[in-house]
């Protein structure tokens, strides 16, 4: 039995063998791509610096920092240290050309933009930044980085567009500490919404969008959620279960013809969730899953939430979103959004604005997974944001791979049957050879459908 599962073991694979060749074409697509980008540098030795770290940063490198791509590409630490960390280029104007090619390539005017905070775990006190604060990685306070990204989403697909380093006050406040990092005078504290307002104003029009979307620590301030519906801007943004609401849907209290007239109770979000009955709640068939449809819960109340003030704020949309195990036996997971969106704006659009919220994690997975983002091994804020900027760019390139490896023309990239890459004969291949590091499915039965799916992704 173990033979011929080592012979069956090897004839597969023997079939995915792929020639080296195949990976040699995505090179100069790699040069191509980077080509808007270099153009903002001043010297050549820029660009060959941004190009290898770039294609470290792509590479299968266990440690994406400095010296491991330098070693991997024979080059000297020092030229590729002093780039990244001490070399006076602007990252901002490739930050810029990056949006507007996401916005040209992924747009679509019912996309989302959405905003999450990353932390970064770091031990001792030098680093830009850190401080001992709320790190969502470990799930704790503790000394780290915080950053907040900007993504998009669309049906085409979801990347990153920009970022910004959050500085604590004790960073802003302590003038020597600022100095030793190379904090720029202009830097100024600023907390975490206003940085999402600030990339907003940066890069909104380059990206066509409809929703503006984050997650419970975005959606926590009522500040925040008041300034984007100044702006125009439709959210729907996460918040604690511990939020106060009034349900204006209900009934005020009676008056007694005394004093003031009363006014609806406050209440937790949970706590009016969970007073509804069964059949005030809609289930919507989400998407495909592997072991047949996703199902979710949802339920929407006109609510007003309580401000910092205690005082009523402007007229919202409660979104209660339930995801039920596959049995449909308990409930694993609840999430609570607040959203200026009209009261009659179906369920269904609430649901697909929802579920964006949820791809900038993704977004960010894939790009400290497979591009080094949390790889740097910098102190200052200049190597900071350039690495985090070539990051990005990494990201996106493996984006578009995975965007060029989905359509696939024949005309354009060859043949799709992986047979012509083999080094030697072999059986017919059962496995097909894909661009952009997509990660594998495994072939399940589809499960019949009772109504149709609602067109939250690109198939």
């Amino acid at each position: 039995m173990d033979a011929k599962y080592e012979a069956r073991k090897q004839e597969l694979l023997d079939e995915c063998a792929v020639a080296p060749q195949v990976f040699d074409r995505v090179m100069p697509r790699l040069e191509q791509f980077m080509q808007p980008f270099v153009e903002h540098l001043v010297r050549s030795e820029q660009v060959e610096h941004a190009m290898t770290f770039v294609q470290g940063l792509l590479s299968d490198l266990e440690h994406k920092n400095v010296e491991s791509i330098a070693y991997r590409f024979g080059q000297g630490r020092m030229p590729l240290q002093w780039f990244v960390g001490v070399s006076d280029w602007d990252d901002e104007p490739l930050r810029d050309q990056l949006a507007g090619q996401i916005g040209r390539q992924l747009g679509r005017d019912d996309g989302v933009i959405v905003f999450d905070p990353s932390g970064f775990p770091k031990s001792g006190k030098q680093s830009v930044g850190v401080a001992r604060q709320w790190c969502g990685r470990l799930g704790k306070v503790d000394n780290c980085q915080v950053a907040v990204y900007m993504g998009y989403v669309s049906a085409e697909e979801h990347a990153l567009v920009d970022t910004r380093l959050y500085m604590p006050k004790e960073w802003t406040k302590d003038k020597a500490r600022r100095e030793k990092a190379g904090v720029p005078k202009t830097v100024r504290y600023r907390t975490r919404h206003q940085l999402c307002l600030e990339m907003l104003e940066k890069h909104g029009d380059k990206l066509p969008h409809s929703w503006i979307a984050g997650d419970d620590e975005m959606g926590r301030p009522y500040t925040f959620r008041r300034r984007l519906d100044g702006l125009r801007e439709r959210y729907l943004l996460a918040v604690p279960s511990n939020t106060l609401i009034r349900d204006m849907e209900t009934d005020e209290p009676p008056y007694s013809g005394r004093g003031r007239p009363p006014k609806r109770p406050w209440q937790r979000v949970d706590t009016w969730a969970a007073s509804l009955e069964k059949k005030a709640w809609t289930t919507i068939d989400v998407r495909d899953g592997s072991k047949g449809p996703v199902m979710v819960e949802l339920v929407k109340r006109s609510v007003v939430g309580r401000t910092h003030r205690r005082q009523e704020g402007h007229p919202e949309v409660l979104v209660v979103i339930r995801y039920r195990d596959r049995d449909n036996r308990r409930v694993l997971k609840t999430d609570y959004y607040l959203s200026n969106a009209s009261p009659e704006t179906e369920l269904a659009e609430f649901a697909r604005a929802a579920k964006a919220e949820h791809r900038i994690e993704e977004c960010i997975q894939r790009a400290k997974s497979e591009a080094g983002l949390a790889d740097y091994e910098v102190r200052n804020w200049k190597g900071w944001q350039h690495h985090q900027t070539l990051s990005l760019l990494a990201t996106w390139f493996l984006v578009t791979e995975a965007r060029r490896g989905k359509k696939m023309d024949s005309g354009d990239h060859g043949p799709t049957n992986p047979r012509r890459h083999l080094r030697h004969p072999s059986p017919p291949p059962r496995m097909r050879y894909t661009l952009s590091n997509t990660p594998r499915t495994q072939t399940t039965t589809t499960t019949k459908r009772t109504r149709a799916t609602l067109p939250l992704e690109a198939a």
